[in-house]
């Protein structure tokens, strides 16, 4: 059974375009089955065959009445006053439900500082899980540290609370015994 679809000009078709469904206004037939239209709402010139276009078609009255939301489902603006005093009491609980523990670098630096001498990244773990500085899940959490404290040398350079002073081993600089 071959029937054809009757695709009329100047209506809102449902149309594949790149993968996505989009309005289109067919605007002209260029015969065999394929048509030109503007995509809508931006207006975007579009060639697109009968079988990309889905629906019955209606006009673009229709479509834009359609589209737009009434105003009863419109949501009901909050007042100004209200929003502000909302968000600076939800900061305010956060700040003092967070506080928040040191990070592995900090809890590190914090390590060294108490040892005073070098140490290798097995042993600064072992006493930040000790102290409950620093809680981890990981399965190798000195070579963590270890990347993490190579990186803070590489980007920072001579402002690195780290200095390497033999292999595996680390202590503070100036900087790191600064800020503690």
């Amino acid at each position: 059974m071959n029937t054809k679809r009757k695709i009329e000009i100047g209506k809102v078709y449902s149309a594949k375009v790149g993968g996505t469904f989009l309005p289109v206004r067919i605007d002209k037939s260029l015969g065999h089955g394929r048509y030109e239209g503007a995509a809508l709402p931006g207006g975007k010139i579009v060639k697109v065959s009968t079988d990309a276009l889905k629906g019955d078609g209606e006009t673009v009255e229709q479509w834009q009445a359609r589209r737009t939301p009434k105003e009863r489902d419109l949501p009901t603006p909050v007042p100004a006053t209200k929003a502000k005093k909302t968000k600076t009491v939800a900061k305010a609980k956060d700040k003092a439900k967070k506080e928040r523990k040191p990070s592995g670098l900090d809890a590190a630096a914090q390590v060294l500082a108490e040892a005073g001498e070098p140490m290798n990244t097995a042993d600064m773990v072992a006493r930040m899980l000790e102290k409950g500085l620093w809680k981890t899940g990981g399965k190798t959490p000195a070579a963590t540290i270890y990347a993490a404290i190579i990186r803070e040398i590489a980007v920072k350079g001579s402002e690195s609370r780290f200095r390497k002073t033999e292999r595996g081993h680390f202590e503070l600089t100036a900087a790191g015994k600064e800020a503690k």
